[in-house]
Formats: C-alpha cells, structure tokens, sequence
C-alpha cells in the first residue's frame, strides 16, 4: 500500500482532520476515506486518530491507500484565467478589502466564465508572490463575505486561514459594522427609523418575502436607515443591516412602498426606465471594525472604519432636481 507522509503548516491548523482530507485530497470518496481512519490507515503522530479530531501545526499525518487517491496538482489554474485587476479600498499581510463592482460574481456559479471576485483576488495575489497554490496543502485566499452579482461595494477578503477564521466569526458575532448607500423610490415620512418584519425566501424564485407579522419559516429582520438627501421623487438613504439576509434591504423598502430605484426584481418598472439605473441603486460603501471579543491577529484592526471612494449612482441622483 503507498504511503504519504504529510506535515502540518499553519494554513492548515485548527481543520477537522477530514475536512482536510477531504480539500487536500478530492479524489478520495468519503467512504474510503471513512474506512481508511477506523482502520488506522490515516495516523497522526503515528497514532490512531479520530475523524474530527483538530490539528495542530507540526502534527505528522500519515496516509496509506492506493496510488489513485493521491492527488496529482494540476499545473494551470483556473483562477489564472480570471483579469487580476482589482479595485483595492484597504490592503496588509492578512486581508484585502475590495470595493466589487455590479456585475461582477463574487463566486463561480453554474454560468462560471472563468471570471469572478475570488478568482482575480486569487489570481492578484498569486502575481505577487502571495498565494502558491503548489505550496499549500488545503487553503486558498477566500471571500468572507457577498454581495449580490448587481449589487456594489465592500467585500473581505482573507490571505491565511487564522484572518479567514477570526473574520468568520465576527460576522458571526455582529462584530463587523456594515452600511449601504441606496436610493429608494418616493419620501419617506419618518426620516430615521427602525423597520422589523419577517422574511421568507422562494428558491425557485430567487426572491424573498417580507411579512409584518411571524410565519411559519421566516426569519426576523431588522433594517435601521435614516435619509440623507432627496431629490424629486427619490430618496438616498444610509442603512444599517441589523441582521444579514438575502435580498433584504431591496425586499424590506419595497414591502413599505419605496422599493430601490433601478431593482428589477423588487422594483417599478415604469420608474426604473425614468431614471435609466442599470442595476439597484445598492452600495456597501462602508465597513467598521468594532470588535467586542478577543481578535488575535486582526486586534489592530478594532475601531477601524473604511470606505469607498466612488458610488456609481451618486452622480445621477444628485443630477435629479430637488422637487
């Protein structure tokens, strides 16, 4: 039976040693690998372990199972294929944060092209001497979090898996300030408030539901916003998620009335051609670090606030008149 002896990096620190298996070696059916654990064919340390046992850098796993499951890196990537431009708002030796433009897929999807946020993030660091994918046994640069394909803005991006690992749980945590820019259709009369409601999302549809009262699947949802400006008969407004859901500030105003001037899905149509907006009329445009909990590498970060420069649709909006 051939034998592999593998030695734990700090990408790789803190897995379950089959979720490692799994991402180092993708050729391995899981019941094989299953079966190669209880039968002490995987030691670490040159012991038996455990399938969700954590490993720790410098941990000695040897592997034994057939020639076939040892995977062979592929020598082009996909990633490469990908422009490795991108549009950088902050920058150091653990994340990036990027300002995505609309249009742009954050993740390959079954439409994949060869172009996405990730793929150019990867591609982008890989061009710097970052990333070496044959140097990595399990991790590759990730997304922490998304943004809709047509929707601008903020979006972290981790270069080592201990950023990836602590970002992932401030989000968790709500540790991570986000806010948005967008214009909506019409005048809000309260001009600062608090929207609660409930919502459902249709996969077939692709679209979610907004209710005031609890439903059976729905999940609650909070949207602080307060207006900035207004011009004719539109809105900017600032929002604050207070919870994180699909399409929930676009479906959110439009269950009150003032749908996102430019939103296809949730919007007016007739209104959409008036103000010739490509896309919603959404942007991320702000993030701030407010860690209440222990941060390890990423604690420099605590109390910070980054924004982008430009928003695509602040121009024409302002270009409207004000009655």
């Amino acid at each position: 039976m051939p034998r592999r002896t593998v030695v734990i990096e700090k990408n790789d620190a803190g897995q379950r040693l089959d979720k490692f298996l799994t991402k180092a070696y993708p050729n391995l059916p899981q019941a094989v690998l299953y079966k190669c654990i209880r039968t002490k064919d995987v030691k670490r340390n040159g012991k038996r372990c455990q399938r969700d046992d954590r490993l720790a850098e410098g941990d000695v796993l040897t592997l034994y199972w057939q020639e076939e499951f040892f995977q062979t890196k592929p020598k082009e990537y996909d990633f490469l294929k990908a422009p490795s431009k991108l549009s950088i708002v902050y920058e150091d030796e653990n994340l990036l944060l990027l300002d995505k433009q609309p249009g742009l897929i954050v993740h390959p999807d079954e439409h994949y092209h060869f172009d996405s946020l990730i793929a150019r993030v990867q591609h982008y660091l890989y061009d710097k001497g970052e990333y070496d994918p044959d140097g990595e046994q399990s991790f590759a640069p990730a997304l922490v979090n998304r943004i809709d394909r047509n929707t601008g803005g903020i979006v972290m991006a981790a270069k080592n898996a201990e950023a990836l690992r602590i970002l992932n749980q401030k989000v968790k945590d709500r540790e991570l300030r986000k806010l948005y820019l967008c214009v909506v259709c019409g005048r809000l009369e309260q001009k600062e408030g608090l929207l609660t409601g409930y919502l459902e999302k249709n996969e077939a549809q692709n679209r979610v539901y907004i209710s005031k009262k609890p439903k059976e699947g729905a999940r609650t949802i909070r949207t602080k916003y307060r207006v900035l400006e207004e011009r004719r008969d539109f809105s900017l407004l600032e929002v604050e998620l207070l919870t994180g859901r699909t399409h929930q500030i676009r479906a959110h105003f439009a269950s009150i009335g003032h749908p996102l001037a430019g939103d296809g899905k949730y919007g007016k149509n007739a209104v959409n051609k008036q103000t010739g907006f490509p896309y919603q009329a959404l942007y991320s445009y702000k993030l701030g670090f407010d860690f209440t909990t222990e941060a390890g590498i990423l604690a420099y970060l605590n109390g910070r606030e980054f924004a982008v420069q430009d928003v695509w649709f602040l121009p024409e909006f302002r270009a409207f008149p004000r009655s």
